[in-house]
């Protein structure tokens, strides 16, 4: 089981998303990296059939939500809040 992380924090002016892992790895993930990554049932489904996710560079993360020791629920300014990001995911992002 992934680790939670030790530090979140949301940059909503550069649109990037901070963690810090207890293991000293850290990710610094655009808000429409995310975005594009969303793992969704819907957004799976579309990129399963050969789709990509359309994405603004300009999308933000309006809102983050804790789900448990599970991982972060992220709603952005685009409407989309169907994705839970488990830790798990997150942390493929990082790197040392």
């Amino acid at each position: 089981m992934t680790a939670l992380p030790e530090a979140i924090e949301n940059h909503a002016a550069q649109g990037v998303l901070a963690l810090r892992w207890p293991d000293g790895r850290e990710a610094h993930v655009t808000h429409a990296r995310l975005r594009a990554a969303c793992p969704c049932s819907g957004c799976r489904a579309l990129r399963r059939a050969g789709g990509n996710v359309a994405v603004d560079a300009t999308v933000r993360l309006a809102d983050i939500e804790p789900v448990g020791a599970y991982g972060l629920n992220l709603t952005f300014s685009d409407g989309h809040r169907r994705g839970i990001y488990p830790f798990e995911m997150l942390s493929t992002f990082a790197s040392m």
